[in-house]
């Protein structure tokens, strides 16, 4: 492939758990001695871009604050685009901090913005939700994630909520993250480079491949992470190439 930069999923390609997955540390060493620009596109929302820095750097894997894009950030960015909106912020406490600035009010939002809060996500919760939204609040979702790979196996992700949202107030949501194009066109223009010239590797066939290639980028599945046997053809989505793991990255750029 003609590769001028590259973007990767994060959970699943380059670890799980506190566990780096085989050729992570090589791959940012190879793209950093080749000067190959790219970014790490996450719909990871119970963390802040620095809070996720600091872990992974923990883990080994030297990052820079500047490689990763993360939905709350992108998200951010979206509600400046808007004006003056007064926004309900249901996101994990660590990532408030990339909501800096922004007018909340939990009471009467015109905006509820929707992140993973796990174990705090109950009926109660959800009834509100809804009930605001029928009352005319418009729902940002920082992604429509299906399920996810943890260390105990897959787990279900925030998309069965946002969905259950839509369904039940017939709204659409607006979807920030993976597969929406907003967060793919960011890490893009961060970079200066055009779809075309770029390449997206990640485990999931419908976020990451699917989502990529609905932004005009190449996708790469990778077998590592969610993936199981015979994923690759399991729906509509062709990926552009399938490697292994991040080892066969060098093979991938030539």
């Amino acid at each position: 492939m003609s590769i001028r930069a590259l973007l990767f999923d994060l959970d699943g390609v380059f670890h799980v758990g506190d566990q780096l997955l085989p050729g992570a540390v090589e791959a940012v060493e190879l793209l950093r001695a080749r000067r190959v620009p790219f970014r790490i596109v996450t719909n990871t929302t119970t963390r802040s871009r620095a809070s996720l820095i600091e872990k992974l750097r923990r883990l080994g894997l030297p990052l820079e604050p500047g490689d990763l894009i993360n939905a709350p950030y992108a998200a951010v960015l979206y509600l400046r685009s808007r004006g003056p909106i007064r926004c309900r912020l249901v996101v994990a406490d660590d990532a408030y901090a990339e909501f800096a600035g922004v007018v909340v009010d939990d009471k009467h939002p015109d905006v509820i913005v929707l992140g993973d809060v796990e174990d705090q996500m109950n009926y109660t919760l959800l009834n509100d939700l809804f009930n605001q939204m029928m009352a005319g609040a418009e729902l940002v979702a920082l992604h429509k994630g299906r399920f996810w790979q943890v260390p105990e196996g897959l787990k279900v992700d925030l998309g069965v909520f946002v969905a259950g949202l839509e369904y039940t107030t017939g709204k659409s949501a607006t979807i920030i993250g993976k597969p929406s194009p907003t967060i793919f066109r960011l890490a893009l223009e961060e970079m200066g480079v055009a779809p075309k010239d770029a390449v997206m590797i990640g485990d999931d066939l419908h976020n990451d491949v699917g989502g990529a290639q609905g932004a005009g980028i190449r996708g790469v599945l990778i077998r590592t992470g969610k993936y199981r046997s015979g994923y690759e053809h399991s729906g509509e989505i062709t990926a552009d190439a399938v490697i292994d793991s991040l080892d066969d990255l060098s093979s991938l750029l030539g």
